[in-house]
């Protein structure tokens, strides 16, 4: 139902004097902006969704992957039918079953068996055949000392190899170093996008309460609109979080929580040490067995409070001690360490997680909640979603582009040069943000400078493409 046009006639109080023409109203510093945040959105989308695209379904791969590998691994991860007692044997018996079964390499660090129906594991570092940064693990029945199996294993998480694959392709693409850059610039522009998105929801929103569409390209922009409203925040995280240890932004990030006091601190692996900013813990040694041992060194860590899963690295050399350390990264977080004396097993340093500063624990608490190790597999599927939510987004955003036609999208109705009409002041504000943002990173501001540059030019080329048709116009004969 149509809505007849509302008249005003001499009589009205409101209506305009011939004589005094109305003075066009200023606009508001967010009707200045409102143009420029979509024309932001538009290039941003259009260019970096692709970028999007391939970190939304590597990471949903990498979300699910977690279950996938302890159906994958199943004969690794867990004892034998029937083997589980109640007594577990000696760490040391467990390792040296393991050495005699693989004499290659040097022990690295251990995982003794953190539940009743799981294996040990027992890393060796230097093994011919294995990736740099990677261990062979080693899975030892805990009741039976007899080995079920050996399989690569990296990071802190004890990724096994599929695991493995997909992390690597969801954060370089295989490509090494350089290949890092593609999910930094996915990461530096997702907030942005979000951001802008929402900025230009809740603008529609206000001036267009009563349009209605339910079909075309009207459809599909409400469809866009609505789930990117939803799913936003967690994209924002997602965002933020994967900045933190990414190739340059992530460095920026260190640096400044560094200058803060708020880096994440870990145990001294020296004797009479104190806790150290980064990368104190020790190093792989030339044999398991320093000392006193790997039972009385666990020993040592549990009457210290240090519950299960946890990790025992030998000394990195002779002047170096045990470092004991809890693993578990799921709610609630164990990260407490102990450094262990090798000649007396006598604890020398002791570190707790409820000691580290709040950055440092907000660090953690992201990057686990980023990997969907933090509420397991609740936290697994919430990010499962937001990949897929992704995804549509993306696919919506593109069809929105083709139904109202390529060519025009880069003119009307996404108007160009919309920087030349925000109130001088309002804009060198802006630019200084952008400028301080763009510096810490990067990869955000460098192609915001590309955007910038390739607007101007596409206006030129417009303008030019105008004047050139007017005067034409104007010099045709009647």
């Amino acid at each position: 139902m149509s809505t007849a046009p509302t008249t005003t006639t001499d009589e009205s109080p409101d209506a305009p004097d011939p004589s005094h023409p109305a003075t066009p109203a200023k606009p508001s510093a967010a009707a200045t902006l409102r143009p420029l945040v979509l024309r932001l959105h538009f290039y941003a989308g259009l260019l970096v969704a692709p970028f999007l695209l391939v970190a939304a379904l590597s990471g949903a791969l990498y979300a699910a992957s977690y279950q996938a590998e302890k159906i994958i691994y199943a004969d690794e991860l867990t004892v034998s039918a029937g083997s589980a007692g109640d007594t577990k044997l000696p760490i040391s018996t467990q390792v040296a079953a393991a050495r005699k079964a693989h004499p290659e390499g040097t022990v690295a660090a251990v995982r003794p068996s953190p539940e009743d129906d799981a294996t040990t594991r027992v890393m060796l570092s230097g093994v011919p055949g294995v990736g740099e940064g990677h261990t062979l693990a080693v899975f030892v029945d805990p009741y039976t000392a007899k080995v079920k199996g050996a399989l690569e294993q990296y990071g802190a998480s004890g990724a096994l190899p599929l695991r493995t694959w997909i992390s690597e392709f969801h954060r370089n693409l295989h490509l090494g170093e350089n290949g890092r850059l593609y999910s930094e610039l996915a990461a530096s522009w997702l907030w942005v996008i979000a951001g802008g998105g929402l900025v230009l929801w809740f603008a529609r929103r206000r001036t267009q309460r009563k349009v209605r569409g339910t079909s075309g390209r009207r459809r599909t922009l409400g469809l866009h609109g609505t789930v990117g409203v939803w799913a936003s925040a967690g994209f924002i995280f997602l965002s933020a979080t994967g900045l933190t240890w990414s190739t340059y932004a992530g460095e920026n990030i260190d640096v400044l929580r560094t200058s803060l006091g708020q880096s994440t601190p870990s145990v001294s692996a020296a004797a009479g040490g104190e806790h150290t900013g980064h990368g104190a813990a020790a190093g792989a040694g030339s044999a398991a067995e320093h000392g006193v041992g790997l039972d009385k060194v666990l020993a040592a860590a549990r009457a210290e409070g240090l519950g299960d899963p946890v990790e025992i690295v030998p000394p990195a050399d002779e002047s170096s001690a045990y470092v004991v350390k809890q693993v578990q990264r799921s709610w609630p977080t164990k990260q407490d360490a102990v450094a262990v004396d090798p000649s007396t097993g006598e604890v020398l340093d002791v570190l707790r997680f409820a000691d580290f500063p709040v950055l440092a624990k907000l660090t953690r608490w992201g990057i686990d909640a980023h990997s969907g190790i933090l509420f397991g597999i609740v936290n697994q599927l919430v990010l499962m979603a937001l990949a897929l939510s992704l995804v549509l987004l993306i696919v919506w955003g593109y069809r929105m582009w083709w139904q109202r036609g390529r060519a025009s999208a880069f003119g009307r109705p996404i108007p160009r040069g919309a920087w030349q009409q925000v109130p001088p002041l309002l804009l060198v504000t802006l630019l200084a943000g952008v400028a301080v943002v763009g510096y810490f990173v990067p990869l955000l501001g460098i192609p915001l400078a590309a955007f910038i540059a390739l607007d101007v030019i596409l206006g030129e080329i417009d303008h030019r493409r105008g004047n050139r048709t007017s005067g034409e116009r104007a010099g045709a004969k009647p």
